[in-house]
């Protein structure tokens, strides 16, 4: 690697997913840097069996992708976040997930956006990406869609995420353990939340894209309701939850519930989006009343 250049590590955090993890090394092995900066990377395999071993060993065949390869026996993206960002040396951290992968000039545009908007990181956007035709309801629903901004935009710590962002290190200076372990999802709004609080800026790169695979297996009904109920009982432990927040979730279960036969008669789609935010606030309520929605530390299809 060649001294002198702005050093970008890309942090990647990977589950029982070789396939996905593989073809995420092979695009970042692909990207695009005008001779600006190098790109090294390290993946932390949160299975304690190893299982994307074979395929880190088998991207290291390509010498100018550096790769370091650790495993977090500890279960849960949380604790792997924790053990990825650990003592890194490089001026930028990137963040991707394993079932993701990057435009070609997704570095390129993160950095030259975090400096000329002078923030202390980027994030962007990430689109739906289907390797087979998807349902329907499913098309057509609003379930999987997130909100895109202008470039330069400011993001409030709700809408940031680690699926798609460029931090500089000094947002890592002094984090030991900067997710929380306690969280099994939203601990990436939590971070930004803290970071924010403690005087760190954040913007969007709308054209630093990142596409994120759904499977079949995830486009089960189940999944995405399952997920809803985990989200909504997490946001209770998250930053200003206030119980006036579980007061409205009451309010919205009974709503929700009235409403579901009408609008069932509008299409699967309209159910579904109805139905997911129904079981979000349903798990808000169940959480309060410490009812367990999700045992395992990932959530299966």
């Amino acid at each position: 690697m060649t001294e002198g250049k702005l050093h970008i590590c890309v942090c990647i955090c990977t589950y029982k997913r070789p396939a996905f993890l593989a073809r995420l090394l092979r695009t970042l092995a692909q990207q695009k840097t005008s001779d600006r900066f190098r790109i090294s990377v390290r993946v932390a395999d949160n299975d304690a069996a190893r299982s994307a071993e074979a395929v880190i060993e088998d991207a290291r065949k390509n010498p100018s992708l550096p790769i370091d390869y650790l495993v977090e026996p500890r279960t849960g993206i949380a604790f792997a976040r924790n053990a990825v960002l650990h003592q890194i040396e490089a001026d930028y951290i990137a963040m991707i997930d394993d079932d993701e992968f990057p435009q070609e000039d997704w570095l390129m545009r993160l950095l030259e956006d975090c400096e000329q908007c002078a923030v202390d990181g980027v994030l962007g956007p990430v689109l739906r990406h289907y390797e087979a035709d998807p349902p329907a309801w499913l098309l057509k629903s609003h379930i999987l869609e997130r909100k895109t901004h202008a470039t330069g935009t400011p993001i409030a710590w709700t809408e940031a995420r680690t699926g798609n962002v460029l931090l500089h290190r000094r947002v890592l200076a002094g984090s030991a353990q900067p997710f929380r372990t306690d969280l099994k999802s939203s601990s990436d709004n939590d971070f930004f939340y803290r970071k924010i609080k403690e005087g760190f800026h954040f913007t969007w790169s709308q054209e630093a894209i990142v596409f994120e695979t759904y499977p079949a297996q995830r486009w089960q009904r189940r999944f995405f309701l399952r997920r809803a109920l985990l989200n909504g009982a997490m946001s209770t432990r998250l930053p200003l939850f206030h119980m006036r927040d579980a007061l409205k979730s009451l309010i919205a279960i009974l709503l929700y519930t009235v409403l579901l036969p009408i609008v069932a008669f509008a299409g699967q789609h309209k159910a579904m989006d109805l139905l997911f935010k129904l079981c979000f606030h349903l798990g808000r309520v169940l959480a309060l009343l410490h009812i367990q929605v999700n045992r395992g530390a990932y959530l299966e299809s």
